[in-house]
């Protein structure tokens, strides 16, 4: 039975969505005896908490099996880092950007527009709080005080995993926990990444590290979804397709209709 390598590659928005299928192939990954370690190849901007939780925690548990190195490409910010940490070895380009240890929870609140337009809207809720978080009216002192707690407690968890995960004083990780972010040279030297490497050179790093040969490495990625074929230019016509950026946009747009979200 040859042994092989996993190269697994993660883009866009880190969303409950989006994520599910990664968290059922890295389960999977665990038990299947020829593949003996695995590339997390990923570039995202983060995404919703929970949801990057669950990628941390799924990566976490595979390297608990077998070495996971995770390799990140143009950005690895915010839950999409946390992700990463749950490998054995963080790789990245010395362009790539890296960090942004933050947490934010956007409250856009369009009463005002709403009434220009001359549009009556009722809210009706039970519960005082009920409508403050529906993006209708702005937050009262007391709303955007637990808002800011519950933010301020997801804050601290993070800072807490990192320094957990890169082996660093909590008050170390702190005063990198600014929300902004760094080259991959940068991250280097402050102890955020394990080494400078492309995707090829991580690959063979794995490589290396398993005793695999780098030509056995299978891609492994869910079905795509019908959407992004259909994005992808999977109807005829003069349209070309969606570029991925304009797609992942439109979709987020869509999907924050349904209320606010605690991001990392």
């Amino acid at each position: 039975m040859r042994a092989l390598l996993a190269h697994v590659a993660f883009r866009g928005t880190i969303r409950e969505r989006s994520v599910e299928p990664f968290l059922q192939i890295f389960k999977a990954l665990r038990t299947r005896k020829r593949i003996r370690a695995v590339l997390f190849d990923i570039s995202s901007g983060g995404g919703e908490s929970v949801a990057s939780m669950d990628l941390y925690l799924a990566v976490k548990r595979l390297n608990q099996v077998k070495p996971v190195f995770a390799s990140i490409g143009a950005i690895g910010a915010s839950g999409a880092y946390l992700a990463a940490l749950g490998a054995r070895r963080i790789l990245a380009y010395p362009e790539s950007q890296v960090g942004s240890i933050g947490v934010i929870y956007p409250h856009i609140a369009v009463r005002e527009l709403v009434r220009r337009l001359g549009i009556s809207v009722d809210l009706l809720h039970v519960g005082e709080h009920k409508d403050a978080y529906q993006g209708y009216r702005p937050l009262t002192d007391v709303e955007r005080e637990k808002l800011q707690a519950v933010a301020q407690e997801s804050y601290d968890g993070f800072v807490a995993r990192v320094a957990e995960e890169r082996h660093r004083p909590v008050d170390a990780i702190r005063s990198l926990a600014t929300g902004e972010v760094w080259s991959g040279r940068r991250a280097l030297e402050l102890g955020l990444v394990d080494g400078l490497a492309d995707r090829e050179a991580a690959l063979q790093e794995l490589a290396d590290a398993a005793g695999v040969p780098v030509g056995r490495t299978v891609r492994v990625a869910p079905p795509r979804r019908f959407l992004e074929r259909l994005f992808a230019g999977g109807i005829s016509g003069g349209f070309g397709g969606f570029s991925t950026g304009l797609k992942e946009s439109l979709e987020d747009a869509i999907l924050d209709l349904g209320g606010p979200v605690l991001r990392r």
